[in-house]
């Protein structure tokens, strides 16, 4: 008998094998699982009323209406002409919002162009202003 035989000696590694096969089957678990839990769900959103906005100083309003023509607040402008006459309308102006108001018979091709004209003009905040949700019921029940 051999004393000291190296086939007595503890083994000091760590089996990694086990280890591994674990990480493996836990990885394809997440792979198939993963898209099912991706899916949305399905929300009915509520609606709210809100209140007008304070103003310190008159807002400038650009609006188009059914017929495709422009109005800075009450004032009719050719629509070429649109984005100098704001330029020169915010020279003066510390607040650079503009709030868009369009009749919902143009065409969305209009709209888009109208306001890449105000985004020309250097206005840094567009605001698009909607009615109440409770006016549309009310003109739907009565049609």
């Amino acid at each position: 008998m051999a004393i000291g035989s190296n086939s007595d000696r503890l083994m000091s590694d760590i089996n990694v094998t086990p280890f591994v096969d674990v990480m493996l089957v836990l990885l394809i678990i997440f792979m198939v699982t993963a898209p099912m839990m991706v899916q949305g769900v399905d929300v009915s959103l509520p609606e709210a009323a809100s209140q007008a906005l304070p103003a310190e100083q008159e807002q400038l309003v650009i609006t188009i209406n059914k017929e495709n023509q422009v109005f800075i607040n009450d004032h009719q402008v050719r629509f070429d002409l649109l984005q100098e006459k704001l330029t020169k309308i915010l020279e003066n102006r510390s607040d650079r919002t503009v709030y868009f108001r369009a009749d919902r018979d143009i065409s969305w091709g209009m709209g888009v162009r109208v306001m890449s004209e105000i985004k020309g003009a250097g206005i840094e905040k567009l605001g698009i202003v909607t009615e109440p949700a409770d006016l549309d019921k009310k003109e739907k029940a009565e049609s």
